[in-house]
C-alpha cells in the first residue's frame, strides 16, 4: 500500500509538472520562435509604376538626358530582427516598438519608402538553419507578390547576408561586407550564411545573450518579447559550429559556417561558384574599426576578388565613409610603436583630449603642473594601448567632456570616429606594387544604402522620429540605464589601463551616448538599368553603372564623352574603365528629388491593413509632389592612383579638383569638362561627381552640434541622444546639403 501511494504522488507531480509545462508553453513563458511574418498581398498599381517611369523620363528630357535606361533606386544593406543586434534593439527596455520581421521589409520597401529593389542583409552571425530557410521562402514570396510580371514588378528583392567581422586591432580587423547573390533557388544560393569568426561572432551569438529571463519582471507588461529574445539567443546558441577545412558544399546544413578573413570568405564563394556581389561598407566607423585601420591589407592576392568585390557603401544610416583626411587617429613609428598623435587645427584625436581630461582633473585636486602633465601622457598612452576600448582609460568621463575629439570635423555627416584610412577615396588612391608588372588598385563603384536594423529599406525619404526612423536605441529611461551597464565610475584625477585583449568585445553601450548624435536615416543605391527586372537591376550592378545617394531621389548621370577612336564621340557612363591618350571630356546632369507631401499616398493606404502603415512608417510614405529641389552645384573628384610605393596619399586625392554652379532652375543641372593635364601627367586618374541639393533639415544633420571658437575649437557640445536627456519628440533636425556620389570612371593611359 505505501508504495502504491508513493507511485499515485510521484504520477500526480508528474502531471501536475507536465501541466505546469504545458501551461508554461501556452503563456509563451520558454519564448516563441520569431517568424519572418506575412507580407501584404496587394501590389502597388501598374499605374503608379508607371507614373514614376514617365516623370522621371520627363525630367532627364528637360536636362538633355535621352537614353532608353531607367534610374532605379534601392537598398542593399537593410536588417530585420533576425538580426541579434536588431532583436536587441526592438526590445521595449531599449524603446524598440516589437518584431521587424522580413515580411515587414517587404511592405516598408513597396508602401512607405517607394522603393525599386532592395535585399536583405541580416546578420550571417545570429542566423540559424531555420532562420535562412525562412529567410529565403520570405523573399521568394515577396517576390512572386511584387513581380508578377517578372519584366515589370513594383519592387525586386535580392538573397543575402552580412558577414561581420571585428578585429580588436588593424592588424586583425577587415570590417563588414554584405554578400548578395543573383539566384533566389537553392540550387543558386549557399546552404548556410557563412559568418565571421572572432568578435563578430561572439557579438551576435553570446554578448545579446545577456538579457536574462528575469529581466521580464522588470517589464511585466511586454515580458513575451523577453521570453521571444531568450528563445532567439537559445536557438542561435544552438546551432554547432562547422567542422574546419571541409568544402562548403560539403558541410551539414545545420550548423554554423564562418570565415576569418575576406580571403577564406571569397575561398567560399568560390566553391559554390555562384553569381555573387560582395559590398564592403562602415569602414571607416569607428565604433568597431580600430584606430589606424586601412585599406592597404585587403589589396593584396585573395584579400580582394575583384570579380565580386567592385563595389563599396560610402554612405549609410551610420554616416558617410567617402572621405580621405590626411590626420591620425593614431601615430605609428618607425619600429611599429604607436603613440598618440598632437591635435590640428582640423582634428583632436581621441587619445590626447583623454591627456587633456586628467590633466584638467589633476590641476583641480591640486597637483603641481609637472605631475599633472606626467599624468597626461601616460593617459594618452593608455588610451592608445586600449585601442577600441580607449575610452574606458578615463575613468568617470562624461560623453560632453570628450568634445569634438576622434570626429572628422569638415566631412558631410561623417561616420562616428572617423578611421580616414577605410574611406572610399583612400581605397581608391592606393596600390599594391608587390608585382611592379601588374600593380593592384581597387576599382570601386560607389553606392549608398540605409543599414536599417528595423526593416525599413530607404528609410531615408523623409527626416521624422528619429528614435524609430534610425537605429538610435538606447535604454529607455535611466532604471532601464541602471540595470544595463555598471554604476558610472568616479571621476579620478589618473587614467587606468585596460587590457584589450582581456576586455569585453569594444562594441555596445560603450560611446552609445556620443554616437547617437551620428545615427541619421539612410542613403540609397541607384541604377541605371534596361528595364524593372531582377536580371537587370543585377546586370547594372556588375556594370558600376551605379551611384549612392544620401537618402534623396536625386537623378544623375556621368559619362566619358570622347571615349571612341581618336577622340570621336563615344560617350561611356560612370563605372566604366578605359584607355585613352588623349584628354577625357566629361559630362555631369543632374535633378533634384521631388519635394514630399505629407502622409501616404492613396495607393499605399488602400493596400495596407488598418494601422499597417502606422507601425511600418507612422503613418508618413514617399509621397512625391510634382517639385523637386533645386541642384545648386556640381563638385568634380580627381584621384591620381599611387604609381611608385610610398606616395602620399592626401597629394594624390584632388577633393573639389572642380566645381560648376547650377543656375536656380528646377529642370536640374548640366556641365562639361575636360582634364587638359591628363596625358602630360604620365599617370592614371579616376574621376567621380557629386551632385549637391540646396539645403534641407535632416535628423542628427548637426552631428554634435559643437558650440566654436574664433579658431574653430569646440567649446562645447549639445548630444542628440537616444536617451532621455534628448526628448523623444526632438528630432535633431539640423540643415544639411543632401547629394548624390556617381560611381567614378577609371581612365589608363593608352
Amino acid at each position: 500500500m505505501r508504495l502504491l501511494k508513493r507511485v499515485l504522488a510521484l504520477i500526480v507531480l508528474l502531471a501536475l509538472g507536465a501541466a505546469a509545462y504545458v501551461a508554461g508553453a501556452w503563456f509563451g513563458l520558454y519564448g516563441r520562435h520569431e517568424g519572418p511574418g506575412t507580407a501584404t498581398p496587394a501590389r502597388v498599381p501598374a499605374a503608379v509604376v508607371a507614373a514614376r517611369v514617365q516623370a522621371e523620363a520627363n525630367a532627364a528630357r528637360a536636362v538633355g538626358v535621352a537614353q532608353p535606361k531607367q534610374i532605379l533606386f534601392g537598398d542593399l544593406h537593410v536588417h530585420t530582427t533576425f538580426s541579434s543586434d536588431a532583436f536587441a534593439m526592438a526590445l521595449p527596455m531599449m524603446q524598440g516598438s516589437g518584431a521587424h520581421p522580413i515580411a515587414d521589409a517587404c511592405d516598408y520597401a513597396r508602401f512607405c519608402s517607394g522603393l525599386d529593389f532592395w535585399s536583405i542583409n541580416d546578420h550571417a552571425e545570429s542566423s540559424t538553419p531555420k532562420h535562412w530557410l525562412e529567410t529565403k521562402e520570405s523573399i521568394r514570396q515577396c517576390n512572386a507578390i511584387a513581380g508578377h510580371d517578372a519584366q515589370n514588378p513594383d519592387v525586386a528583392v535580392f538573397l543575402g547576408w552580412e558577414w561581420s567581422q571585428m578585429g580588436p586591432t588593424p592588424e586583425e580587423h577587415y570590417g563588414h561586407k554584405n554578400v548578395i547573390f543573383k539566384g533566389l533557388g537553392d540550387d543558386e544560393v549557399p546552404t548556410r550564411p557563412i559568418g565571421a569568426g572572432g568578435v563578430g561572432a561572439d557579438g551576435s551569438r553570446a554578448v545579446f545573450g545577456a538579457v536574462k529571463p528575469l529581466t521580464a519582471l522588470y517589464d511585466f507588461r511586454y515580458r513575451q518579447r523577453y521570453y521571444d529574445f531568450t528563445r532567439f539567443i537559445g536557438e542561435v546558441r544552438s546551432v554547432p559550429v562547422c567542422p574546419p577545412g571541409v568544402n562548403s558544399r560539403d558541410l551539414p546544413a545545420d550548423c554554423y559556417e564562418s570565415a576569418a578573413t575576406p580571403r577564406d570568405l571569397f575561398a567560399k564563394m568560390d566553391q559554390w561558384n555562384f553569381d555573387t556581389v560582395v559590398i564592403p561598407h562602415g569602414n571607416t566607423w569607428g565604433i568597431y574599426s580600430p584606430p589606424g585601420t586601412s585599406w592597404d591589407k585587403q589589396l593584396t592576392p585573395g584579400m580582394n576578388d575583384p570579380a565580386k568585390q567592385f563595389l563599396i557603401e560610402v554612405m549609410s544610416g551610420h554616416g558617410n565613409s567617402e572621405e580621405y583626411r590626411g590626420w591620425q587617429d593614431v601615430a605609428v613609428d618607425s619600429d611599429g610603436s604607436k603613440h598618440c598623435p598632437e591635435p590640428t587645427p582640423d582634428y583632436l584625436p581621441s587619445c590626447w583630449r583623454a591627456g587633456q581630461i586628467i590633466e584638467e582633473r589633476c590641476r583641480q585636486a591640486g597637483f603641481d603642473a609637472s605631475e599633472c602633465a606626467s599624468r597626461a601622457a601616460t593617459a594618452r598612452q593608455n588610451y592608445v594601448d586600449a585601442g577600441l576600448r580607449g575610452a574606458a582609460t578615463v575613468p568617470g568621463a562624461r560623453p560632453e567632456e570628450w568634445l569634438d575629439a576622434g570626429q572628422c570635423k569638415d566631412c558631410f555627416i561623417p561616420a562616428y570616429n572617423y578611421r580616414p584610412g577605410g574611406s572610399a577615396q583612400y581605397a581608391l588612391a592606393i596600390t599594391n606594387f608587390a608585382d611592379p608588372a601588374h600593380p593592384q588598385r581597387f576599382h570601386f563603384g560607389l553606392l549608398a544604402s540605409s543599414d536599417n536594423h528595423k526593416a525599413r529599406p530607404g528609410n531615408g525619404y523623409k527626416e521624422f522620429d528619429r528614435i524609430q526612423t534610425t537605429d538610435n536605441n538606447t535604454p529607455r529611461d535611466e532604471r532601464w540605464r541602471a540595470r544595463m551597464s555598471r554604476p558610472p565610475a568616479a571621476p579620478e584625477p589618473v587614467s587606468v589601463v585596460v587590457d584589450l585583449a582581456k576586455s569585453a568585445p569594444a562594441i555596445g553601450m560603450l560611446d552609445k551616448e556620443r554616437q547617437s548624435s551620428y545615427l541619421m536615416t539612410g542613403g540609397l543605391v541607384a541604377v541605371h538599368a534596361n528595364g524593372r527586372s531582377r536580371d537587370a537591376v543585377w546586370d547594372a550592378l556588375k556594370r558600376k553603372e551605379v551611384y549612392g545617394t544620401s537618402g534623396d531621389h536625386i537623378l544623375l548621370w556621368f559619362n566619358v564623352l570622347n571615349a571612341g577612336p581618336d577622340g570621336s564621340e563615344l560617350p561611356v557612363p560612370m563605372g566604366s574603365e578605359i584607355r585613352m591618350n588623349r584628354p577625357p571630356r566629361f559630362e555631369v546632369r543632374a535633378i533634384g528629388a521631388l519635394k514630399q507631401k505629407p502622409g501616404c499616398p492613396e495607393y499605399s493606404t488602400s493596400a495596407a491593413a488598418p494601422g499597417r502603415l502606422q507601425h511600418l512608417c507612422k503613418g508618413e510614405c514617399y509621397n512625391p509632389s510634382d517639385e523637386r529641389k533645386r541642384i545648386t552645384r556640381i563638385e568634380v573628384v580627381r584621384i591620381r592612383p599611387q604609381i611608385t610605393p610610398g606616395e602620399p596619399v592626401a597629394s594624390l586625392i584632388e577633393d573639389k579638383w572642380r566645381t560648376f554652379a547650377c543656375e536656380s532652375s528646377a529642370a536640374g543641372c548640366a556641365v562639361q569638362f575636360e582634364d587638359p593635364d591628363f596625358v602630360s601627367s604620365g599617370r592614371p586618374a579616376v574621376y567621380y561627381a557629386r551632385a549637391i541639393e540646396e539645403p534641407s533639415p535632416a535628423v542628427n544633420g548637426g552631428t554634435l552640434r559643437c558650440k566654436y571658437d574664433e579658431s574653430g575649437r569646440c567649446l562645447e557640445v549639445h548630444l542628440c541622444a537616444a536617451d532621455p536627456h534628448t526628448p523623444p519628440s526632438d528630432d535633431c533636425l539640423d540643415q544639411i546639403e543632401e547629394r548624390a556620389w556617381s560611381s567614378p570612371i577609371f581612365v589608363d593611359l593608352l
